[in-house]
């Protein structure tokens, strides 16, 4: 891994200090499934101990096992060197145990204030002090370096900064075990510096923090160890200086990088999509052509001008100058019905907010482009209905119970395959993907990049926007540099640096 993959900030030094939490042969049991088994594990003080695996790995079953959800069915948990039950949440935040989940558990209907002092609340005579709690929360988030206001309500904010307040509520409740689970995957790369400045601040004041994720820069950049779980068992502990991200995902998911990472070669077909000096909101003067069997990807720092320029070629934002090119014929995409309708799929960024109806099952998520196709008009097709979903959780190993399970139940890797999967239903030629591996494992990772190879195969083009530079660099075939809202560099497959593709994203 290079050094210009993460950002510029020291490197993580190994702590020799007391263990405050230890596991010893900790192990669950559900009906039917042993989730964790017989995991000994020790944290120390003032370490940042990082967790990877693959969804199913057990990480999820450890974080509830440690912050009090479920109960052990076996082992020994100690806190400083004495034996502890940790058998409700209650216990556990009372030792000083918390932690910050990927998805935020706050009351979006209160203020930002409200949900930092939620159960903590300031009170006169048993009526709420509300300007005190305001001015607190904004002192508190001043000082830990967050730019949000505390008078808004938490709905007002992005993903990403509901994130922080939740990281805020938890970093100043007396805690000294912190636990993060995916913390940046909605956070912009500004965000992203903040919360590591916090938890290098934590780490110095002893804090014990935990972070669970799946982009291995940022664990690299952070921790101090690192342990990896599989199926359920602990495959090891190594120092993060002793150790490399090909060693990591052998250990994860028992192949090697260059098999996750992997990439057939097929012909350029005939062009598909071409765009001529496009501009629209948040860029301008983007040319750059998509051919049948080739990977383009599109990379720089958030707020760079991709996502822009494909959503307007999807359709959902109008086209201020330049055109577009389908087929080798102009074309006028004014509504993403008309972008589906020439056969592009949009993959969006957010697959929770934009690619998913939550409240749905996995089987109507998939059918959700095609139901025209299942119905004579009047009725649809119960038989085709099922046929066609259940193909589609065959063919791309999504994991889940049954059809009708709610999309909100399943894992993000499961819930990206269901957004790609409504898609391969409907038959696009030019598939848009935005930043497709966020959240999910390396094993998935793997699976979404061979079904790339499948698309491209059956004659499809892809955009792919991904701000994992490894990830664009080893899969596109053609990629281009945005910074600013402009395209400002064009490298063919792996013929650029990565020190030169930074500088060129970063304007250095």
């Amino acid at each position: 891994m290079s050094a210009t993959d993460v950002m510029d900030r020291p490197a993580a030094a190994a702590v020799e200090t007391a263990p405050i939490l230890e596991l010893r042969g900790l192990d669950k049991r559900f009906a039917g499934t042993h989730a964790l088994k017989h995991v000994d594990l020790t944290f120390r003080s003032g370490e940042v101990h990082a967790i990877v695996g693959e969804n199913g790995a057990g990480k999820s079953t450890l974080i509830k096992l440690l912050t009090g959800v479920y109960v052990r069915s076996g082992g020994e948990i100690r806190w400083e060197g004495r034996p502890v039950a940790l058998a409700s949440p209650h216990e556990a935040i009372a030792l000083g145990i918390n932690a910050v989940h990927q998805e935020v558990v706050l009351c979006p209907h209160l203020s930002v204030a409200a949900n930092m002092f939620l159960g903590d609340e300031k009170t006169n005579y048993g009526l709420m002090r509300q300007r005190r709690m305001v001015e607190d929360a904004q002192k508190i988030l001043d000082d830990l370096g967050f730019r949000l206001p505390a008078h808004v309500k938490l709905s007002e904010l992005t993903i990403g900064q509901q994130q922080l307040i939740a990281t805020a509520r938890a970093a100043t409740r007396g805690t000294r075990f912190l636990i993060f689970d995916e913390p940046t995957a909605y956070l912009t790369r500004q965000e992203a510096a903040q919360l590591f400045a916090l938890i290098d601040r934590l780490k110095a004041e002893g804090v014990t923090i935990v972070y669970i994720s799946h982009r291995m820069e940022e664990v690299f950049e952070l921790a101090d160890r690192v342990s990896v779980l599989r199926d359920g068992q602990l495959v090891g502990t190594r120092d993060i200086g002793a150790t490399d991200e090909a060693e990591l995902i052998t250990m994860m998911i028992n192949r090697s990088i260059e098999q996750v990472y992997h990439k057939d070669a097929f012909d350029k077909g005939a062009p598909i999509l071409e765009t001529r000096h496009l501009s629209g909101r948040g860029f301008e003067d983007v040319s750059l052509t998509v051919h049948a069997g080739q990977i383009v990807g599109l990379y720089g720092l958030i707020g760079a001008g991709r996502s822009e320029f494909v959503t307007t070629v999807f359709g959902r934002h109008p086209v201020s100058s330049g055109e577009i090119l389908w087929e080798g014929k102009p074309v006028k995409i004014r509504s993403e019905r008309d972008a589906i309708a020439l056969g592009i799929a949009l993959a969006p960024e957010s697959r929770r907010d934009q690619g998913l109806c939550l409240n749905l099952s996995v089987g109507h998520n998939l059918n959700l482009p095609v139901y025209h196709r299942l119905s004579n008009g009047v009725t649809i097709s119960g038989r085709d209905e099922r046929d066609q979903a259940d193909r589609q959780i065959r063919d791309l190993r999504i994991k889940t119970a049954h059809r009708g399970a709610p999309a909100s139940s399943l894992s993000g890797g499961n819930q990206q395959k269901i957004v790609i999967g409504k898609w391969l239903n409907h038959g696009a030629k030019l598939f848009i993907f935005d930043e497709p591996t966020v959240g999910v494992d390396v094993g998935t990772k793997a699976e979404i990049y061979r079904l790339f190879s499948a698309l491209l195969d059956a004659g499809a083009g892809i955009i792919l926007i991904s701000s994992y530079l490894p990830e664009v660099y080893e899969l596109a075939d053609e990629f281009h540099v945005f910074r600013a809202g402009r395209q400002v560099a064009t490298h063919g497959h792996k013929t650029a640096s990565h020190e030169q593709i930074l500088s060129e994203a970063i304007g250095v």
